[in-house]
């Protein structure tokens, strides 16, 4: 039976002016008008029969008549000048009494607007509850993901659309402290579920580590401790050797672009490392690779056969027009090259680019890594470790966007280069995205590497089956054009104008108030906007089935207890030694 059944006299009040899909509701009784607060929901009257509109509240103003008065009625017995008590309401969706054999569906459409005078009604107590449950149970909103409980009613639990989320792409914002690893921790708790599983996150400070069990596996780019010990795939330890890298990331990695010399290093760098990436394929078992490689192409080249190469160039003589020996075309041009790819190679931070093992320089270890990272979770070996957590927290900070912009990479062009009906879906989340996806304006070369790939991923991702969930707790230094493709918005509080400000252009311009709610919210609370929430309202985060190591220090307690609990020639040891492992 269809759950609104208003009565005449249970109106708020009645619209007075429609616009689009904001209405005025002027409100007679004031005590009703108490009630009522900002965001809370209304029921308006549809000129279809069998239909309801569904509003949130935006404004409340209360302001004196402007009707003139004639000063003859200005006398000792003239009433008090009346008030207008008015509501602005923006229309979200409508309900349906019946379509074919369900009942009381909600759709985020509208097919009508309210006539004048139509009813306005507050929707609170059990119609709240029903409708909400209605919310929450709707069926044709595809696959569901569930969230929490909306705040309006917790006994309603928020589903999100999976499809959509990914679909579309999402953004998780919030200050330090307000939930944002609480919210992906929930997000992975229901992706965990699923028996083709496949995302993959990029931990930045390794704080999803105590996410464990089989549906996880744990990846962590090589530090330091890693060089002797011969650690690998198998192990948990993922290598990113330097033959993985594009031209672009090359250059920005070994090219000083103020040097004037830069062009010609960079010409000379992208001749030499083709002539080495075909020293190290043979002609025969190789051919079909040889016809059609390019630079980006990855094939694994030896680094000395490159070095030797460019100090032959940096110090070649060549005969003059008078039988003389003169200075080669590049003598002395390449000498900063060859220092800094000299300063880096030795560089044991960059062990896991450098020197990685040796089946990492062979052909077929390609195919284990992208396979580990790309594959679902039904493909891989064991059947495990569908969501794949890669700790980056022991990368160095500047080569971290060239790193997690170079696995992204990886999925996206295996995704790209896969035939239509063998492209399994795969979801990036980033954390902590503002560090390597920075607004443009903001970046130096080598983040503009790392831009330019996300914004790709961003813009093309999804019809390659690639969804992106961008988290990070300042959205206002995170790529606009990345941003602007996140057709989801799950923000939690907010209190840096410049990020809310951001968050706002984000919504819909029905829903522009919500945005003045960022600073207000609770810890674990998000306003939850886009193509996969039936319903753009405030959740209540659920607690997921296994926390993240991000929870906030009690700093009081810690100070009152009876034992210390620091390790400083612990820390000291592991700073030296550039590894917590």
């Amino acid at each position: 039976m269809p759950i609104f059944d208003f009565k005449d006299d249970e109106a708020l009040g009645c619209v007075i002016s429609v616009d689009t899909t904001a209405v005025i509701i002027r409100v007679d009784d004031i005590e009703r008008l108490k009630r009522l607060q900002v965001n809370r929901l209304t029921v308006l009257q549809s000129s279809r029969p069998g239909q309801h509109l569904i509003g949130v509240v935006i404004k409340i103003t209360r302001k004196a008549d402007t009707t003139e008065t004639s000063d003859a009625a200005l006398d000792a017995d003239t009433p008090p000048i009346s008030e207008n008590n008015l509501v602005k309401v923006t229309l979200i969706g409508t309900l349906l009494d019946r379509v074919g054999a369900e009942e009381n569906v909600f759709r985020r459409t509208l097919e009508t607007v309210p006539e004048i005078d139509a009813n306005c009604f507050s929707l609170e107590a059990d119609r709240l509850t029903r409708f909400m449950q209605v919310i929450s149970n709707v069926k044709d909103a595809g696959p569901r993901l569930s969230l929490g409980h909306f705040t309006l009613d917790d006994e309603a639990e928020a589903f999100l659309n999976g499809n959509k989320l990914f679909q579309r792409h999402a953004v998780v914002v919030g200050s330090t402290g307000s939930g944002k690893s609480w919210t992906t921790a929930r997000l992975l708790d229901q992706i965990a579920q699923l028996p083709q599983a496949n995302v993959v996150l990029f931990d930045i400070h390794g704080e999803y580590g105590p996410l464990t069990g089989k549906e996880f596996r744990h990846l962590r780019i090589a530090g330091p401790s890693d060089i002797e010990s011969g650690r690998g795939l198998d192990d948990g330890v993922l290598h990113l050797p330097y033959w993985l890298l594009g031209y672009e990331a090359l250059v920005s990695m070994f090219v000083d672009r103020s040097d004037q010399n830069a062009p010609n290093q960079s010409m000379v760098m992208t001749r030499t490392i083709v002539d080495a990436k075909k020293a190290s394929l043979d002609s025969e078992r190789h051919a079909e690779i040889l016809e059609n490689f390019t630079i980006d192409s990855p094939i694994p080249f030896d680094i000395d056969f490159l070095l030797t190469k460019l100090r032959d160039l940096d110090e070649e003589m060549v005969s003059g027009s008078s039988g003389r020996e003169k200075q080669g075309p590049y003598h002395g041009k390449l000498s900063r090259l060859i220092g800094r790819l000299e300063a880096k190679r030795n560089d044991r931070r960059l062990a896991f680019l450098f020197k990685p093992p040796g089946e990492c320089m062979d052909l077929p270890w390609m195919d284990r890594m992208v396979h580990t990272i790309s594959a679902g979770r039904a493909a891989q070996g064991d059947g495990a470790g569908g969501i794949k957590i890669i700790d980056f927290s022991e990368v160095p900070s500047d080569v971290l966007p060239l790193m997690v912009s170079l696995l992204a990479q990886i999925i996206f062009s295996t995704s790209l280069w896969s035939a239509s009906a063998q492209r399994h879906p795969i979801a990036i989340m980033c954390d902590e995205a503002h560090l390597y996806i920075p607004e443009r304006q903001r970046a130096d070369s080598s983040d503009s590497v790392s831009v330019e790939i996300f914004e790709r991923i961003a813009k093309e991702g999804r019809k390659y089956g690639i969804g992106l969930v961008v988290i990070s707790q300042r959205p206002a230094e995170v790529s606009r054009t990345v941003l602007s493709q996140c057709n989801n918005v799950i923000a939690m509080r907010l209190t840096n104008g410049e990020d809310q400000s951001v968050i706002k252009r984000l919504l819909p311009d029905s829903l522009g108030s919500f945005g003045d709610l960022l600073p207000v919210l609770d810890v674990g609370e998000a306003l939850v906007v886009g193509d996969a929430s039936l319903l753009p309202t405030r959740v209540r985060i659920a607690e997921p089935t296994m926390r993240p190591d991000s929870q906030t220090v009690a700093f009081w307690d810690r100070w009152n207890e009876t034992e210390p609990r620091s390790d400083t020639s612990g820390a000291v040891r592991s700073w030296r030694r550039q590894s917590l492992k």
